[in-house]
Formats: C-alpha cells, sequence, structure tokens
C-alpha cells in the first residue's frame, strides 16, 4: 500500500511536468500568461478566505450552524487557493472542481431551528423586522419662492 501511494505521489508531479511541457510546445506564451493569470487568482482567493475566516466563524455560531462545516468550507477554498498558485493545468482542474462542489449551510428559520440549504438558494429576512408608524401632512400651497414648510 506504502508502495502504491509513493508511486502516485511520485507519478503526479511527472505527470503535471510532461503536459505542462507538451502544451508550452503547443501554445507557448499563451501557456505562461494562463499560469500568471490563475497563479493571481490563486493568491486573491487565499487572502480573500484569510480576511472571511473569523466573520464566517462567528456568522455560523450566531445562527446556530455547524462551526465545523464553515470551517471546511474556508479549508475547501484555501486547498483550491493553494492548487491554483501550483504551476499546473492537472492541480488547476482539481482546484475548480473543488470549488465547483455546493456545501450546504445551515439557514435559521422563525422557530430558531436550523435547517440546510445550498448555496444557490437565499431565503434572506431583513435584519429589523419592526415596524415604523407615523402621519404625515401634505402642504399644497406654493408661493413664488418655492414650497413653504410650515410647522405644528
Amino acid at each position: 500500500m506504502r508502495f502504491l501511494i509513493g508511486l502516485i505521489l511520485l507519478a503526479f508531479p511527472i505527470a503535471e511536468l510532461f503536459l505542462l511541457i507538451a502544451l508550452g510546445q503547443r501554445y507557448g506564451w499563451w501557456l505562461l500568461l494562463y499560469l500568471v493569470v490563475i497563479g493571481y487568482l490563486g493568491l486573491q482567493l487565499i487572502r480573500g478566505e484569510k480576511e472571511l475566516i473569523s466573520a464566517k466563524m462567528m456568522q455560523s455560531l450566531n445562527v446556530g450552524g455547524n462551526l465545523i462545516k464553515a470551517v471546511l468550507g474556508n479549508a475547501r477554498n484555501m486547498v483550491a487557493g493553494v492548487l491554483l498558485l501550483i504551476p499546473g493545468v492537472i492541480t488547476d482542474v482539481i482546484a475548480v472542481i473543488l470549488l465547483l462542489i455546493p456545501i450546504q449551510q445551515p439557514k435559521v428559520n422563525v422557530s430558531g431551528s436550523a435547517r440546510y440549504q445550498t448555496n444557490t438558494t437565499s431565503n434572506t429576512q431583513a435584519a429589523n423586522d419592526d415596524v415604523i408608524e407615523g402621519e404625515y401632512v401634505e402642504i399644497k400651497e406654493e408661493s413664488a419662492k418655492g414650497p413653504e414648510f410650515k410647522d405644528k
């Protein structure tokens, strides 16, 4: 079993290198531009997840959700960012597959119990459901200077 895992770990970079050489001979500078742009996008993904990790965890705690799912979602995006940073097409395909897998996020309904929905649907409520009541008086008199406002 150890031999098989070692063989896979050794074959992966070799396959990545051969694919890069073949694509480099075929597309030339376009491959270099692709690798630079994808590397930059991977770096931005890592930076964004690093900034949002504490906010996502606090939001998960506030709605009574599962903290482990929030951490795993951030870890998935960080791994995808690292895979995008590594130059290679195979690692980029794996990163895109990781990013396309939907994660169920807990949504809290009115009764307070958590239910799970995918990221594609959005059932958000207003943050403040208070009703503001008031009265108004419409003033129709206008002078040559413009509308006049009267105090009660």
